[in-house]
């Protein structure tokens, strides 16, 4: 696993996969880092028309010196496979409603039912989860459960029932349930929002952009717009959520790969963390990304990066999330490597208590792990999810953003390659460009 050399916002960068150093490097060491030459003679040669020897040398004493103090590894060397422990189950996703108020086009959940009956979960089957959840934590005290749908606030009864009961949970067995719930707004109204600002610590608001990006990707049943129904009522939960957690969710399609410009919007209308997805879906659909679009989306995110760093000066608040590096304080290395942790601690309940290993697997049959009524009976599922992390997956183990992307998306991989252990390519190339210029604005604003 190579040092990773590149540029972003005008900075030469390098970073060390195994060491995980980011530094900051001049022209000299940049180009010497682009050499394959096998020795240091060779790479002088290479060069001696560009700068003087003098200056050659001493760039790689440095080099050579960041290497002895251990700030740099040795190029070519590779993590060790790294020993984790029997992991528990820390997140559940409670599909409380397969059913939708919106018809949206890219939908994997096929507009809200998941290839099944349109159904709501009980309040029964909702406890049975959340009891799941508890006894498989083992002494893990922090949990996440997020109401997901579908749309969940079609069940919203369920959901103040659940979250109170929750909360009980916790009190009981000395937990920490934290509930999110992630809606499109239609049915949003002042109970609703004064409920989750009381009890949710996220909220998820689903809006992709501009008023004709949003309306031509998510109609309602109707297929009229409803950019204009969600908007205002978003703003409003925004504005009276006080300092809890919630961010805005978008995804863009190969119709507005100019999808800084809907970031953007978000931030001109108030919101302050946004998250912008790329669609996944059949490469046959007129929406879909090609590969041939890859170039359009970097150049956007490029733009975005730029303007997003000139925004930040003037609000430190703003945050877009494939821009957040946490150099200190974030995820252990184990961590890092093993990724989100579907299938194994992180599970998805559907309204008649079947377990899936995530949201995008379930309606997929042979993806059901188990049921609340009969616990998990298929462990060998388990611990193919398990091994699919970056130590096992042959195109990552020696790709310099591995501590980063975590081997991607398992869903993106299964529905694009039949194959967990082969990452969606496209997806790779958009995570590398969303890393560099996210180390590159870490840079700039630590030079800052």
């Amino acid at each position: 696993m190579a040092y990773h050399t590149f540029e972003a916002l005008g900075q030469k960068m390098l970073y060390d996969p195994c060491t995980e150093a980011i530094l900051q490097i001049d022209s000299v060491v940049y180009d010497l880092m682009q050499q394959k030459e096998s020795n240091e003679q060779e790479k002088i040669e290479a060069l001696k028309a560009r700068y003087d020897e003098k200056t050659l040398q001493d760039a790689l004493q440095e080099i050579q010196t960041l290497i002895d103090e251990g700030i740099l590894s040795a190029s070519d060397r590779e993590h060790e496979p790294l020993a984790r422990p029997e992991p528990v189950i820390k997140a559940l996703c409670l599909h409380v409603a397969h059913d939708c108020d919106l018809r949206c086009r890219y939908c994997f959940a096929s507009q809200g039912d998941f290839k099944g009956n349109r159904e709501l979960m009980s309040a029964e089957t909702g406890k049975k989860a959340l009891d799941f959840l508890v006894q498989n934590s083992g002494n893990r005290r922090n949990l996440e459960v997020d109401f997901f749908g579908g749309e969940p606030l079609l069940n919203f009864s369920v959901v103040k029932e659940l979250t109170l009961y929750g909360e009980a949970l916790n009190k009981k067995h000395n937990k920490n349930i934290r509930f999110t719930i992630t809606t499109n707004g239609v049915a949003l109204d002042d109970d609703k929002i004064d409920f989750i600002n009381e009890h949710m610590s996220n909220v998820v608001m689903s809006l992709d952009g501009r008023k004709e990006v949003h309306d031509r990707m998510r109609p309602t049943r109707n297929q009229k717009g409803s950019y204009d129904t969600v908007l205002p009522k978003f703003k409003k939960l925004l504005a009276s959520r006080g300092n809890k957690d919630s961010f805005i969710r978008g995804t863009f399609t190969g119709y507005n790969l100019d999808f800084d410009k809907d970031v953007l919007h978000f931030f001109d209308e108030g919101f302050t963390s946004v998250s912008m997805e790329p669609v996944v879906t059949d490469e046959s659909l007129d929406y879909a990304i090609q590969k041939d679009d890859l170039e359009a989306i970097k150049q956007s995110y490029e733009r975005l990066a730029k303007e997003f760093l000139q925004r930040k000066r003037e609000n430190p608040a703003l945050q877009f999330f494939h821009f957040m590096v946490d150099l200190t304080d974030g995820p252990c290395l184990a961590k890092k490597r093993m990724g989100c942790g579907a299938g194994v601690e992180y599970v998805s309940i559907t309204p008649n208590g079947d377990i899936f290993p995530c949201h995008q697997f379930v309606g997929e049959k042979e993806f059901i792990i188990g049921n609340l009524e009969e616990g998990i009976n298929n462990p060998a599922l388990i611990e193919t999810f398990k091994q699919a992390n970056v130590d096992q997956k042959e195109a990552c183990r020696a790709c310099w953003n591995q501590n980063f992307c975590s081997g991607g998306c398992h869903a993106n991989a299964w529905f694009n390659n039949q194959d967990l252990m082969k990452p969606y390519e496209n997806g790779c190339e958009m995570q590398k460009k969303r890393t560099e210029l996210a180390l590159g604005l870490h840079a700039a604003e630590s030079f800052e």
